[in-house]
């Protein structure tokens, strides 16, 4: 799946996923809003966000879990 509003350059954030025209991580906004952010705290404290960012973050967030498949067991033997 591409995600239009999410750029992946080398030379940005070391390599890292952010938002599209920003030096803004997405696992920083996921982070944030995990913590108890809400999505309006976002848009004020980043104003050049959008809603559709933030909601790209998390679907982007979405998509890397679905893909990482670990079973349960493995998990707690690690813990």
């Amino acid at each position: 799946m591409m995600y239009p509003r999410i750029s992946i350059n080398p030379n940005v954030c070391h390599g890292q996923a952010c938002i599209k025209g920003t030096r803004i991580p997405v696992h920083q906004i996921i982070h944030m809003l995990a913590n108890g952010d809400t999505i309006e705290e976002l848009l004020t404290e980043y104003p050049s966000l959008e809603l559709e960012d933030i909601l790209t973050c998390l679907d982007y967030a979405a998509s890397l879990a679905e893909e990482q498949v670990t079973p349960i067991e493995a998990l707690a033997s690690t813990a």
